[in-house]
């Protein structure tokens, strides 16, 4: 390839790198054109967005599905929690902590938030036998005071991690040059993923969540601590939230007191599209819906992007009212 020029595949046809003519002449007096190829580099780079996008979406719905899978609540204070993660990342960085370590130190506040949020939202009302409508505006309430809290430290608008201290790079494989941040990004998450799979389907404590989800008062008699479940529940929900707010941080690096709102919509669109409470049915849900923003935003207006989500919503609905991997509730008699 010529410097500063296109390959003889980029090159339209009749096009020639020589400056006598546009294309070469051959002895008949004919002239050959180079072959025309098609550039699969511009695809490659969407698939790997959607490929990101759809791991922030699914550590974000995980901890989402996972309190709705088992005590059968919204927890509408998730997103306030993965704003929570964010800035908890940004604070201990502004004091000189590596990401790593920031990263870590966001899981434990978010996780022990999650088990504030349940003792002091969710537990009186669940002793109260309340409506579930009744947790919901109670998370509601928390999601406002942490959201404002926040505002009150760092105000609304844009930060910014210190300089330097979250690393980037390229990677490259062969012609594509990759954000190795990103790379980074969904390696963490797809880490987390499986040991969450693992840990709900390979463990006592997933056992016992899984009693939990299936019958209370069973689980109860079984010899269940319903309320230690309860609380690794909801430590290992948030801290799944908060971690994701850290990775969403650091590859845009501009975190804001309302970053979590716009993903409120994405998880109830990848609850619905993979079946209500189906953690396997979140991560379907998750990559099928940033695979489908990535390809609205190359044939419609960026305008469009949330409509995607209405729209997946929508058909799923139509098609398996019951979601994609999701199974019709037993009817308790």
């Amino acid at each position: 390839t010529p410097k500063g020029g296109l390959s003889e595949c980029q090159r339209p046809p009749g096009t020639s790198t020589s400056p006598r003519s546009p294309g070469s002449i051959g002895r008949a007096g004919t002239i050959k054109s180079p072959p025309f190829c098609f550039s699969l580099r511009p695809v490659a780079e969407q698939i790997y967005n959607a490929i990101f996008v759809g791991s922030i979406y699914a550590l974000f719905a995980l901890g989402f599905t996972l309190v709705f899978s088992v005590l059968d609540i919204l927890n509408l204070a998730h997103p306030a929690i993965f704003t929570v993660g964010a800035f908890a990342a940004l604070f201990v960085m502004q004091a000189g902590v590596p990401a790593p370590i920031a990263l870590v130190i966001a899981f434990v506040v978010c996780g022990i938030l999650g088990v504030l949020l349940d003792r002091v939202a969710f537990a009186p009302l669940r002793r109260r036998g309340a409506p579930p409508l009744s947790a919901m505006i109670s998370s509601i309430g928390v999601a406002l005071i942490l959201t404002r809290l926040i505002q009150l430290r760092y105000g609304p608008d844009l930060q910014a991690y210190p300089a330097g201290s979250v690393p980037s790079g390229v990677v490259e494989l062969g012609a594509l040059q990759l954000d190795g941040l990103r790379l980074v990004i969904i390696l963490v998450a797809l880490a987390l993923m499986v040991g969450l799979t693992l840990l709900v389907g390979h463990s006592r404590l997933g056992r016992e969540l899984r009693a939990l989800a299936e019958d209370p008062r069973a689980a109860r008699i079984l010899g269940v601590d319903v309320e230690r479940a309860i609380a690794a529940t909801f430590f290992i929900s948030a801290g799944l939230g908060g971690v994701a707010g850290v990775l969403y941080g650091f590859a845009t690096n501009s975190p804001y007191s309302q970053m979590g709102l716009p993903f409120e919509l994405k998880a109830f669109t990848v609850m619905v599209v993979g079946g209500m409470g189906s953690i396997p049915g979140a991560l379907v849900g998750a990559y099928l819906l940033s695979f489908g923003e990535t390809a609205s935003l190359a044939f419609l207006p960026s305008e469009l992007r949330d409509a995607v989500a209405f729209g997946l919503r929508f058909v799923v609905l139509l098609v398996r009212p019951n979601g994609l991997l999701g199974r019709k509730s037993p009817v308790r008699v």
